[in-house]
């Protein structure tokens, strides 16, 4: 039997010293050039000790351009190289490996750039208050944005990182290229689903081509969109199929986006019930993957449902990523027995019981509690330890003052 304390090793030879992740969050702690600096080594440095196989980044962009919100780190070239190399020399120091998660924002770039215009595979808006119209990127771009995914994983390996996560996932750009809802192309990157999986297939071809045979390149694939229309399971299944065949070395399975976040919780209550929120789909996919690992993230908190997903086979690694935000050491706490069940932390602005069916409250509810993970990262990157009584009105004024303005369309997918 699968155990949570067994090692994995990854198809390109990296060894992950046990199944547990900590999975990734935005944590908007770049400098004013949107680099790293001394807080997200702090904040690493404190992971790294957790006891976790490995650790993924959140939300690295590719284009300074392009950020998804403020305070978004980016690696366009090797200009902090030397802080990129502390980052990874930090997220090290207890045995884990370290990815960094690869991004592009597309038409989900931040709302508060003014006079800032997105770009998507289609000239299609987000469904949400306040959103752009993208312009439709040239062919030539693309190219180009591909060409900005492999350099970043190159630098990444350079800096020491043992590889990274292309995110394909969440209502980002990949994933815009994969939804027929978002990707109304008729040339050769959109019209079919094999021309709309390209722009993913050849991100993940020219990072191989760009990187070592060691170097671990992974992707995070939804398992739909959960919008009619969009990008389904089945669409999912074909992907995994294409992406199994390439040099790919894990998938991470999450759902959702913008404007559906099942990401954030709002999957089938059947899935719920077991705990976490994309298992269904991850054991439907086992064939597909052709023995690439799977990893799940997605509302797992207790040490019997994570030993139940390894058992069943329905994931070889195990992901959680609010938890770790107030117990940094989650992994350990799991795999020594100190608790069965990791200590979740939600705020809400109340008054359910008059107000509960209202669609905007539950999409303040959502955002309030993000920031409140916001907050907590950002109290560990400056050294503190978290605060669990932080309330409401701390967190929105937290959140109006990294954001400029509460924006009931500028979400971000926690796990």
């Amino acid at each position: 039997m699968t155990s949570l304390a067994d090692p994995l090793v990854l198809p390109c030879g990296l060894r992950l010293p046990n199944r547990i992740a900590k999975a990734a969050m935005s944590e908007a702690l770049g400098d004013g050039d949107n680099s790293p600096d001394e807080r997200i080594v702090t904040l690493y440095r404190r992971w790294a000790q957790g006891g976790y196989g490995l650790l993924v980044t959140g939300n690295i962009m590719i284009d300074r351009r392009h950020l998804g919100e403020p305070g978004n780190i980016a690696i366009e070239d090797a200009r902090a190289l030397p802080e990129l190399t502390s980052w990874a020399k930090a997220a090290h120091d207890g045995g884990a490996a370290v990815f960094a998660q690869l991004n592009h924002p597309g038409r989900q770039s931040n709302p508060l750039n003014v006079g800032h215009r997105p770009v998507a595979p289609s000239a299609v808006a987000l469904a949400l208050p306040g959103a752009a119209v993208p312009r439709e990127l040239t062919a030539a771009e693309i190219e180009e944005v591909i060409d900005r995914f492999a350099t970043a994983a190159e630098v990444c390996e350079d800096a020491g990182f043992d590889g990274v996560q292309i995110h394909a996932a969440h209502g980002y750009l990949v994933t815009q290229f994969l939804s027929p809802l978002t990707n109304l192309r008729e040339d050769e990157w959109g019209g079919d689903p094999a021309r709309r999986m390209r722009f993913l297939v050849e991100i993940v071809r020219r990072v191989r081509d760009r990187v070592s045979p060691g170097f671990a390149v992974s992707v995070k694939l939804n398992s739909a969109d959960f919008q009619r229309g969009g990008f389904s399971e089945d669409d999912s299944r074909a992907v995994m199929a294409v992406l199994a065949e390439e040099a790919v070395d894990l998938i991470e399975v999450s759902g959702g986006n913008y404007e559906s976040p099942a990401m954030s919780g709002s999957a089938a209550s059947s899935t719920r019930a077991r705990e976490a929120y994309f298992l269904d789909y991850a054991r439907s996919v086992r064939d597909a993957a052709q023995g690439v690992p799977l990893a799940v993230t997605g509302g797992f908190r207790t040490r019997a449902g994570m030993q139940d997903a390894l058992t069943a086979g329905d994931c070889d690694i195990v992901g959680i990523a609010r938890p770790t935000v107030t117990t940094t050491d989650a992994a350990d706490v799991i795999l020594h027995g100190q608790e069965a069940t990791l200590p979740a932390h939600e705020i809400a602005v109340g008054m359910r019981g008059l107000f509960g069916r209202l669609a905007d409250l539950k999409t303040l509810d959502g955002l309030l509690n993000l920031s409140w993970n916001t907050d907590q990262m950002h109290r560990l990157a400056r050294g503190l330890e978290p605060d669990l009584d932080r309330g409401v009105l701390q967190t929105a004024l937290a959140m109006v003052r990294r954001n400029g303005r509460i924006s009931l369309g500028a979400r971000r997918g926690i796990a």
